[in-house]
């Protein structure tokens, strides 16, 4: 994945673009904001953790929390659908799910993660089953994934 590219695909065709982070504790703003005159397209980064901040900041419903759990499609799809109503932004990225090394169950192991990616009206919301990496990398894998799905459908 070529963030150089990506940089220049945004600004050039003056999107804008927003994310709301929960497994990957920020990794993602940090990767779309290190190059220079990042700012004409990044909008905002939330870092939801908690499900309270979820519940709070992203305005999830708590009742999609109890009956599906933070790492949940519906739990992705709350967040990223919220997040473009807050933010405005043209794009709009949400991620939970589980880096470990603690936390996986039988049903939902570590290295789970939902993706969702709202350009528009299109939404997009991937599972993804990076296996039992360590904490580090799922969280790289992921904001990589992410990255490549972004350059993928601004193209």
């Amino acid at each position: 994945m070529n963030l150089n590219k990506l940089h220049k695909k945004l600004i050039d065709k003056k999107l804008t673009i927003s994310v709301a982070e929960s497994c990957t504790g920020g990794l993602l703003a940090y990767n779309l904001t290190k190059l220079a005159n990042s700012s004409k397209y990044f909008q905002m980064g939330l870092i939801t953790y908690s499900n309270e901040a979820k519940i709070k900041i992203l305005k999830v419903n708590r009742k999609i929390i109890k009956k599906y759990g933070a790492v949940s499609k519906e739990c992705c799809e709350s967040m990223v659908k919220n997040l473009s109503k807050i933010s405005k932004s043209k794009i709009n990225v949400s991620i939970t799910g589980i880096a470990g090394p603690g936390g996986g169950t039988k049903d939902k192991p570590i290295g789970l993660v939902y993706i969702g990616i709202k350009f528009g009206k299109y939404l997009l919301i991937l599972e993804n089953k990076f296996g039992k990496k360590n904490r580090s990398n799922i969280q790289k894998i992921t904001v990589r994934e992410v990255l490549k799905k972004i350059t993928k459908i601004i193209s």
